[in-house]
């Protein structure tokens, strides 16, 4: 009897320590599944934000590629180039040059910003810019030159640089009809998008291709006169009249500068016949009297 006590005790004690375990056991298993459960929840996070990050990449690589876009001219605006940071200046002048597509007006702007000249034709896909520092009268300025494209779908973005800008080359070619006869609808948008005292200068460009002529001199002069613009014919290829037509077209901006009177006069008066040039004034000398 006492004999069958102690095993009853016995088998008690073990038949605790088993729940015991069990329970121990349960709750080692319920914690390694919530480990489980968190890490996977972790690697779906992870696994879906690299998705995102990817597809966010891509499409971004398409905005840049395909130029349709107007977030395609934020990006350009911001973009600087050659001397597109330097601050050190007196004035900066915004220019524009507008016109239909192929007339040569990414040609122009190379030729006068990097003395260049390429034959292959690519089109301009939304806005691009140069920057150029030329010298008047002592004083420093800065030409922030934009070049445009010229197709219809282009359009809303490029007028949207209009504002601002203190001069224009409205562009066309000679041996194309239909580009002098767009000449009266950019000037039209001229006056509706830009400042009212925007100077503009026409300009016929590819003169050198005198055997397909089809615009005469005098058409584009009569046009030009019409209009109320200076004129000139103008060959990227030969580098005919391409700086002379941005000189007249700072000119015309440092007269009509003139006629604000808060306007520093050291750039708009001095020397009448005073011209632009691309490199600095020599220092003078201390005691110096020239």
């Amino acid at each position: 009897m006492r004999f069958t006590n102690c095993v009853k005790k016995k088998l008690k004690k073990n038949y605790k320590t088993s729940v015991l375990c069990s329970r121990d056991v349960a709750d080692t298993h319920d914690t390694r599944f919530l480990s489980l459960s968190q890490a996977s929840i972790i690697i779906i996070i992870i696994i879906t934000t690299t998705i995102i990050i990817s597809s966010s990449s891509s499409s971004s690589l398409q905005i840049g590629s395909g130029g349709d876009s107007s977030q395609m001219a934020a990006t350009q605006d911001v973009k600087g180039k050659g001397e597109g940071g330097d601050q050190n200046f007196d004035y900066m002048f915004k220019l524009l040059i507008i016109g239909n597509s192929s007339v040569g007006k990414t040609s122009f702007l190379f030729r006068y910003a990097d003395d260049a000249f390429t034959s292959a034709f690519v089109s301009t896909v939304g806005i691009d810019f140069k920057v150029k520092t030329v010298y008047k009268n002592d004083k420093r300025i800065k030409l922030q030159i934009w070049d445009t494209a010229g197709q219809e779908r282009y359009r809303t973005i490029t007028t949207a640089y209009y504002r601002g800008a203190m001069g224009f080359i409205l562009m066309y070619d000679i041996t194309n009809e239909e580009s002098f006869g767009a000449v009266q609808d950019w000037s039209t948008q001229i006056k509706t998008y830009s400042w009212d005292n925007a100077q503009v200068v026409l300009a016929g460009n590819k003169c050198d291709m005198e055997e397909e002529r089809v615009v005469s001199v005098d058409s584009g002069r009569l046009l030009a006169e019409q209009l109320g613009f200076e004129f000139f014919e103008t060959s990227a290829k030969d580098n005919i009249n391409v700086k002379q037509t941005f000189e007249r077209l700072v000119d015309l901006i440092c007269d009509k500068m003139s006629e604000s009177l808060d306007t520093d006069p050291a750039v708009t008066t001095g020397a009448p016949t005073a011209k632009l040039t691309d490199s600095a004034p020599p220092l003078q000398q201390p005691g110096c009297n020239c």
